[in-house]
């Protein structure tokens, strides 16, 4: 897994998504599908995220325009205090866990994890604390009638 296979996953995911499709093809395959990764499901699963969110476009209108903020606070001026900014600046951030937007020295003295060890990282921290969910008796016996029926 490398900047390669990031590069090719969001190409072949993200236009689909622009286009309104309502599938996203390939989530965790490697290799033309031959192969999957847990690492690479989770990766998909964060790039599908942010596909969906660019799917919703930019709101435009005249709140959201925020000329008046624009006005009061002029070219040189600090948008970050404005509560205008704090209102839509949560709505249209995007989030992610695997994505590592912290400072390179910060980063570093975290220990240097790339995106890949961060998602081995959580795909162990997941497979730990899973807990199994025993199937409703009554499905599980007619599973076993339909397996049976097959054989």
């Amino acid at each position: 897994m490398d900047a390669q296979i990031g590069h090719e996953k969001t190409l072949t995911g993200l236009i689909p998504a622009l286009a309104k499709t309502s599938l996203i093809y390939g989530m965790g395959m490697m290799d033309m599908g031959m192969a999957v990764s847990y690492e690479q499901l989770l990766m998909d699963a964060e790039f599908v995220h942010m596909f969906k969110r660019a799917e919703q476009g930019i709101e435009v209108n005249e709140d959201t325009l925020a000329l008046d903020v624009i006005t009061a606070v002029g070219p040189a001026g600090n948008y970050l205090g404005q509560r205008h900014t704090l209102k839509y600046m949560r709505k249209e951030i995007s989030t992610a866990k695997l994505i590592d937007r912290k400072s390179a020295s910060l980063w570093e003295k975290e220990g240097s994890l790339n995106i890949v060890q961060r998602a081995n990282k959580e795909a162990k921290r997941i497979f730990a604390e899973y807990e199994l969910e025993r199937l409703n008796e009554e499905i599980r016996k007619k599973l076993d009638s339909i397996i049976e029926a097959a054989r």
